[in-house]
Order: structure tokens, then C-alpha cells, then sequence
């Protein structure tokens, strides 16, 4: 094991000192510092029939922060790695319909088939490492995408239920009212049911601007759920979606 990853360290080391790449000329290797909003959720692919309509959807800080390396290859390819700190959150209201829910109310857990408004609330903080393929398309222009991987640090999906009922167990089973107020409302928090590594496919594009400064916009779409297999509460599988709007600097 230790003979393996000396190796894997070697060869690291003389790609990134490398200036060929199948022994044709190449340009030093690259660094870029990152910044960047979040913009998107965690969703279904597809509205289920259980949720009737989007009610609110609130903008949450949801920043990144991060630095990349580039190695050109040959012509215009190179390869990208990175690590980023990110944010990714979600604030949405929406009206649902015979949604299977588990929530609290009181000192009572209640599970069964929720009718009426539910308030949800992501965050999850994570370390993220991208490992792209990028083609430089033109002298500003460098498109990139590839898989990544995000450990979370901290992950949060909670909220509650209001001004709406839930039948116990069956669609006619028996009928809790929840209010509007919040002594009458039912709350829920499924934070431990969370993965805590999740994957995926990133793709966008960078636009230099400056000799250093450009711009970047990204697309990221997380391939596995955000909740552990064996989680069935929430009966459709949610993914990570979010887009990127950034900036970059370039330090060497």
C-alpha cells in the first residue's frame, strides 16, 4: 500500500514539473483562486404528483470558495483539479398532496399522508475535489467538466408542516390539523439521514477577462440522492442541482 501511493506521489510530482505531454510542447501548469455563488436545491428529477405548486423559493448564502490546477497536455487540452469550500442551500415552500411525511408534533411522532404546506430548509457545508477535462477554446475561452466528489461537513434538512392535516398511516386514516401559528404546526428534521459523501458531474466554462481576472459559470449534478439508501420517508429521490456564477483570479 505505501509502495503504491510513493508511486502515485512520483508521478504526480513529475507531470505537474513536466512541460511535454507526448512529447509535445506544453505550457507551465496553471493556478486559479475561485469564488463563486450557488444558485439551485436539492429536487426530483421530474414534479411528482405529490407536490402541486412551488410556493416560495428563497435565496440562501450559498458561497464557494477554492483554488484549482490546471496541466496542459497537448494542443488544447489539459487536465483540472481542484478543492473548493461550498455552501449549497435551499429555503422552499410549496403545497403537497397525500406527500408521505414523519413529523412531530408536540411530544407525538406522526407518520402517515400529509395535505396541505410544508416550509423546507438544506444546508449542507462540504469539501468538494473536481477532476475535469479542459479544452481551451479559443485565447479566452476554456470549457471544462468532469466528476467530482463532496465530503460533507455539516448537513441540515428540517422544517415544518402547516395550515393542512395528516392521516395517519393511510390515506384514511385518522386526521391531525395543523395550523397556521406556530404552536400549531408539525415539525420534521431528517439531518441524520443524510449522506455524507456525494458525487457527480460538473461542466462549465471559463472567460478570461484580464491577463488574471475572468469569470466562470458552472453546472453541478449530483448523481446519488442526498439521503442514505435505507431512508424512505421522503419517498422521491432528491438530488443536488446547483449552478455556479463566479470569478476567478490566476496566480501563476
Amino acid at each position: 500500500m505505501k509502495k503504491n501511493i510513493s508511486t502515485c506521489t512520483l508521478l504526480i510530482a513529475l507531470l505537474c514539473q513536466s512541460p511535454v505531454w507526448a512529447g509535445e510542447p506544453a505550457d507551465p501548469w496553471q493556478m486559479k483562486l475561485r469564488a463563486g455563488y450557488n444558485i439551485g436545491g436539492t429536487a426530483p428529477l421530474g414534479m411528482p404528483a405529490t407536490i402541486r405548486s412551488i410556493d416560495k423559493f428563497s435565496l440562501t448564502p450559498s458561497f464557494m470558495v477554492g483554488a484549482d490546477v490546471m496541466m496542459p497536455l497537448k494542443n488544447n487540452l489539459g487536465l483540472l483539479a481542484g478543492l473548493r469550500l461550498e455552501n449549497k442551500a435551499l429555503d422552499v415552500e410549496a403545497t403537497t398532496k397525500k406527500y408521505h411525511m414523519e413529523v412531530k408534533k408536540g411530544e407525538s411522532m406522526l407518520e402517515g399522508m400529509y395535505y396541505g404546506h410544508v416550509r423546507q430548509q438544506v444546508t449542507e457545508w462540504m469539501l468538494t475535489v473536481p477532476v475535469q477535462a479542459a479544452y481551451r477554446l479559443g485565447s479566452r475561452v476554456m470549457l471544462k467538466g468532469g466528476p467530482y466528489l463532496s465530503v460533507l461537513l455539516s448537513k441540515d434538512f428540517s422544517g415544518y408542516v402547516y395550515d393542512g392535516y395528516l392521516r395517519q398511516g393511510t390515506p384514511t386514516g385518522p386526521k391531525v390539523t395543523m395550523g397556521v401559528e406556530e404552536n400549531e404546526r408539525a415539525t420534521y428534521d431528517f439531518s441524520n439521514d443524510m449522506r455524507t459523501l456525494q458525487a457527480g458531474i460538473a461542466v462549465g466554462a471559463d472567460i478570461t477577462l484580464s491577463h488574471r481576472l475572468g469569470l466562470s459559470a458552472d453546472l453541478n449534478w449530483g448523481l446519488n440522492g442526498i439521503f442514505k439508501s435505507h431512508f424512505k420517508t421522503v419517498e422521491q429521490t432528491l438530488y443536488p442541482i446547483y449552478g455556479t456564477i463566479g470569478v476567478f483570479y490566476q496566480i501563476k
